[in-house]
């Protein structure tokens, strides 16, 4: 009577934990390529695009606003914090590109109010 209790416990134990231990690729694992967000790639073009036009500011925050889709064109609006001298100011940053070839077709920058 003993041994089958034992028995029973002792398989009860290997049913729970074994699932665990035995297969690494029950984990689940995330490929960094996927994290990174869509609109990466055209944050990058609007702080370089803000950069040219406001050499000796600093971008010091940066948020993407929202991604529009149109017929066979995409815009993607960023919103950067810039510092010149002591003088904080935003920028709106629209990106223009053909949604298939991702070809980009026009890029404006408007400047918001200053903060001092």
């Amino acid at each position: 009577m003993m041994n089958k209790f034992l028995i029973t416990v002792c398989l009860c134990i290997l049913f729970i934990f074994i699932p665990f231990l035995s297969n690494p690729h029950n984990i689940d694992t995330v490929n960094a390529e996927k994290m990174i967000p869509s609109h990466a790639k055209w944050g990058k073009i609007a702080m370089q695009k803000a950069t040219e036009k406001y050499p000796s500011a600093k971008i010091y925050d940066y948020l993407h606003v929202k991604r529009e889709q149109k017929e066979n064109y995409s815009v993607e609006t960023f919103k950067l914090w810039l510092d010149e001298n002591n003088k904080k100011f935003e920028v709106i940053v629209t990106i223009h590109f053909d949604t298939k070839s991702e070809k980009v077709s026009k890029i404006s920058l408007q400047r918001l109010n200053t903060h001092t």
